[in-house]
């Protein structure tokens, strides 16, 4: 399961502030503009969460999109062509209007640009530095009420599942100023896969440490695993972002024992930057060896994730670090286009042979729905959650399918269930455990599992009349294999196997300031490094690190360790 580009430092933080209080906005008919006080009448009124309204409300938004995960997808389909947005219009009268919707990968750029001019469309979709930026500037609707009054009893269930903690964080002076898109976080557990049928070829065993996993990746390079014929492999994927969210060297740097762009507990109790730590300095050492014997593509710097997945459907590498999700893609496609690939998870080795430890955050905040302050419904951005979850429901089954033009992933404002991934698992465990024909689930988490439950059946009986093999493959082993990307992810969860970033407050003051300038510094010296330039490069970046406002950050961070995180 793909999210939105984020940002991979404030990804995994989290705001803590004080709970909303409750009042009202507007009602369900109205499409003008929401008064900012109302009655305590008002207030106490009951609403149909999904109430359509009476007169046509536009609500406008900006899209970043990646490809559609589920491959039966019809062709050249745009986002405003989502089948979503017609059943928006018919269920609850609301037309769906993008301001611009953009590749995922120009995004950010743009959205920047909307922000200096003020050009923001009625709802937003943001991480957890544009939230935070947006709010200091008072650009925020107040979503107290509309929440209060609209949220459907779905909605607010999820929003309690933490027991309101998440709640907290996007809630400043009484005012609720967005509803966090909070997971489970060891959903961001790495993981290696690996091509086993490559292994198989070559009478090799899957790594335990990673000099181990060097030796594989070489023999990957130089004996033709796939039997081709051909000379055009590199060992390990890898993407120019090297700490982002897919085929990436977060894994590598886990084996190690660190996580740049996270803040690790030491020996002294205080909180310390994975990114200036000598176990990364390592870590880079060896992901320069690899650059430089050819493990790595040599044109990794100027790959983003596209290219890389067009490498490994294209059967160019058959190694790559990532999370539970690959089977959804990209992996299936490469197991469609090639019937012998088959792709195996394992927990990351480390440099001792012992299992390697992925590092999670204490919380996962993936993105956070927020409206502008300017909006004229913002009680529409709840409404359209509750249309989300609506049809995830049994009734709407046979209909919201990704062949009818059903693209989840293109739909904003998305909020589902924090532990989606676990009950899919579970229920769908439990039903072929107790040999069922069917799902007897019957809430908005209904199509989720039944979907899984569908495609691991077809999968199981080699069933290809309504899928791919890879597509049915690609459910079942990313969300229900007991040995699959969500079963190996369970396994190391409930083993203990992880160490915590431990920072999730607020993003401080200097990181408002400073951030993005180093992001960018660790950017180019750590691909710098990787690339040839001299290991000591990394002293002088620690030093500039310090200096450009790393110490201010380190101060920042533990004075808010010190008072206000859970020990």
């Amino acid at each position: 399961m793909k999210r939105k580009h984020v940002s991979s430092v404030l990804m995994t933080t989290l705001m803590v502030a004080s709970l909303a209080a409750c009042s009202n906005n507007e009602s369900a008919s109205s499409s003008t503009s929401a008064p900012q006080q109302t009655s305590n009448t008002q207030k106490n009124e009951t609403v149909d969460p999904l109430g359509k309204y009476a007169q046509p409300v536009t609500v406008t938004e900006v899209l970043g999109f990646r490809p559609p995960e589920d491959p039966k997808t019809p062709k050249g389909i745009t986002p405003d062509q989502n089948a979503y947005l017609k059943d928006l219009k018919e269920m609850l009268n609301i037309d769906l209007k993008y301001l611009w919707s953009v590749p995922t990968e120009q995004y950010e750029q743009k959205f920047s640009l909307a922000v200096a001019s003020a050009d923001l469309p009625d709802i937003l979709d943001l991480d957890a530095l544009q939230f935070e930026k947006l709010k200091s500037q008072g650009m925020l609707a107040d979503l107290t009420d509309a929440y209060s009054k609209y949220a459907s009893p779905a909605l607010k269930n999820y929003m309690q599942v933490d027991g309101g903690f998440a709640m907290k964080t996007t809630t400043t002076d009484g005012k609720l100023l967005g509803i966090p898109g909070f997971e489970d976080p060891y959903l961001s557990t790495q993981l290696l896969w690996i091509r086993k049928d490559w292994l198989n070829n070559l009478n090799l065993q899957p790594p335990k440490t990673i000099d181990d996993l060097e030796k594989i990746a070489d023999a990957f390079v130089k004996n033709d695993p796939g039997k081709t014929g051909k000379n055009d492999r590199y060992g390990i994927a890898m993407q120019k972002a090297l700490i982002g969210w897919g085929f990436d060297a977060r894994g590598v740097f886990n084996g190690y024992g660190t996580a740049p762009k996270s803040w690790l507990k030491g020996k002294d109790g205080k909180l310390a930057a994975g990114e200036i730590q000598p176990e990364t300095k390592n870590a880079l050492a060896k992901l320069q060896s690899w650059y430089q014997k050819g493990l790595i593509d040599k044109e990794f710097a100027l790959k983003d994730e596209n290219k890389v997945v067009e490498d490994i459907v294209a059967g160019r590498v058959g190694i790559s670090y990532g999370e539970w999700w690959y089977p959804n893609w990209p992996l299936n496609i490469n197991k469609d286009k090639d019937p012998n690939a088959e792709w195996e998870a394992y927990q990351i080795p480390s440099l001792d042979g012992q299992p390697g430890k992925s590092m999670v955050g204490k919380v996962r905040m993936s993105h956070i729905i927020a409206v502008n302050k300017k909006a004229k419904n913002p009680e529409a951005a709840i409404k359209m959650i509750n249309f989300y979850l609506e049809m995830g429901k049994k009734q709407y089954l046979e209909k919201n399918k990704a062949e009818n033009g059903y693209v989840y992933n293109w739909f904003v404002p998305r909020i589902y269930n924090p532990a989606q991934i676990e009950t899919i698992y579970t229920e769908v465990n439990k039903a072929l455990d107790a040999k069922q024909e069917a799902i007897t689930l019957d809430d908005d988490n209904y199509k989720n599992v039944a979907d899984v439950f569908k495609a691991t059946k077809e999968f199981l009986a080699g069933d290809t009349k309504n899928a791919t093999k890879g597509s049915n493959w690609g459910q079942y082993y990313s969300r229900a294999d007991k040995n699959g990307g969500w079963g190996i992810t369970r396994q190391i969860r409930d083993s203990k196997q992880v160490f915590f970033n431990e920072f999730y407050g607020v993003p401080t003051e200097t990181q408002v300031e400073k951030g993005a300038q180093l992001d960018k510094l660790l950017d180019e010296t750590y691909t710098k490094i990787i690339m040839g330039a001299p290991i000591s490069e990394f002293d002088k970046y620690v030093e500039s690190w310090k200096k450009l406002g790393g110490d201010d950050i380190t101060k920042e961070v533990n004075e808010w360790y010190t008072k206000n995180a859970v020990k």
